[in-house]
């Protein structure tokens, strides 16, 4: 990796794309430390815990929601539209017609999906404005908790995400890796000083010893070679493509194989459980004086870090990555487009056959994805109890994003320098990707 950027750095257009994307990337996280006008980011960060309604957001989102600043939904609505409007492709004619015009229909989904992150980050701006001006003391001096400050900070958040996105859209067109992806590494980055910075504290006051520290890092290096090596596997289906004879010359013939990658929802399904799961702690935050025996069920219950909490997201991943992949990987259309080609898989006739066949492995595949990703959830909060280390926020889903992000951002950069002949890097890397098939 070191070597990759040093590399990099040697070229001056390649330096310019890393330079400029680290600067935007600066620019978002100097709005991070700017509070919305109206809140008092001191008392709000202070009543922000993680069994709260912002502390949950925060986690998932990868931002700062504790003090509510400019840019403290990020590119949450973006991510929410981006893949509401990539299930609803496969269901709308006219967006799936979009989907198969190439560049221009890009452009258009991603006009859509910028409108809907607009629309959905308007509504999730007004909510968390309301909820942060139910307490008078999250409200700045000389400021009233009134309908004009809702508006003010609801377009203030409006403005931030718009801006968000802009960022993100100029580090994919001009920098180097995808932007938004870039921006939410970023995000769960930012936290790591400051809880790195408590956990030492913790061990020079004698609340915490060595041998529960080095089995927590231990734990951590692990999950991130399994991200790693579950990341990259993929199970290769043999594709062969059948000769064909034009004016004497014989074309196609060869042999392929079509991926399918073990974690194909990503991390997906971890957000959808963990957005589904918000709604009891809504519920108990609602029915707190309206009905206590509801709520004293739910804070025993379904609240984060209980037994049942966690079977419930457990399950709930598991059922969202079937869901997810069943979406986006359709056996019928891929065995159609395989006909259509003059390919097939050896041993098994083209059509219903192989959709068949092909419907099988991304089931069995599916199954072991969801386990990864219930095991990413799950651990953390088994091994922060065990060793007694809870002043780090050990996330698996932050870690698989980090893991997933470096990768690719090192796929693109060795693409780069592949282009402009640095062959021996490739070569003599460790960072298998499509280039190396």
């Amino acid at each position: 990796m070191l070597k990759a950027f040093r590399d990099a750095f040697r070229i001056p257009d390649l330096q310019r794309k890393i330079i400029f994307s680290l600067l935007l990337l600066a620019v978002y996280r100097l709005g991070n430390a700017i509070p919305t006008p109206g809140v008092n980011s001191e008392a709000l960060a202070s009543s922000s815990g993680n069994n709260s309604l912002l502390g949950l957001i925060g986690l998932i989102s990868g931002g700062n929601l504790a003090q509510f600043s400019i840019f403290a939904l990020g590119v949450l609505p973006y991510i929410t539209a981006s893949i509401v409007i990539q299930l609803l492709t496969t269901s709308i004619p006219m967006l799936e017609k979009l989907s198969k015009e190439g560049e221009e229909g890009r452009k258009k989904i991603n006009s859509y999906t910028r409108y809907a992150a607009i629309i959905l980050g308007t509504v999730q701006a007004t909510i968390f404005s309301i909820f942060v001006t139910r307490d008078a003391g999250n409200i700045a001096p000389g400021w009233d908790p009134g309908v004009f400050t809702i508006l003010i900070m609801v377009l203030t958040q409006v403005a931030g995400i718009a801006f968000t996105m802009w960022i993100g859209e100029r580090i994919t067109e001009v920098g180097l890796g995808n932007g938004i992806s870039l921006i939410i590494m970023a995000g769960i980055i930012a936290r790591y000083p400051a809880e790195i910075s408590a956990t030492a504290q913790l061990f020079r006051s004698g609340n915490l010893t060595i041998l529960p520290l080095l089995g927590f890092l231990l734990v951590v290096l692990l999950t991130i070679a399994g991200i790693v090596y579950i990341y990259q596997a993929e199970r290769r289906v043999p594709v062969q493509y059948a000769r064909k004879q034009v004016g004497g010359k014989s074309y196609g013939g060869q042999a392929t194989f079509l991926p399918i990658k073990v974690n194909q929802a990503g991390v997906i399904p971890v957000i959808f459980a963990s957005a589904m799961l918000i709604i009891p702690n809504l519920l108990q935050s609602a029915t707190a004086t309206s009905a206590p025996a509801v709520s004293t069920f739910i804070q025993r219950y379904l609240a984060a870090g209980t037994t049942w909490y966690t079977v419930l997201e457990v399950l709930l991943i598991v059922g969202f990555t079937y869901l997810y992949n069943s979406v986006q990987f359709d056996p019928k259309r891929i065995a159609e487009q395989l006909r259509e080609a003059g390919g097939f898989i050896p041993g098994v006739r083209p059509g219903a056959a192989t959709a068949e066949f092909l419907g099988k492995i991304s089931t069995r595949i599916s199954l072991w994805g969801a386990i990864f990703l219930a095991l990413l959830t799950v651990i953390p909060q088994i091994v922060q109890r065990l060793t007694g280390v809870t002043t780090f926020q050990f996330s698996g889903t932050g870690l698989l994003i980090i893991v997933g992000v470096a990768l690719e951002t090192l796929r693109q950069l060795e693409s780069q320098l592949t282009v402009r002949r640095y062959d021996g890097f490739i070569s003599k890397g460790r960072i298998r990707g499509r280039l190396q098939e």
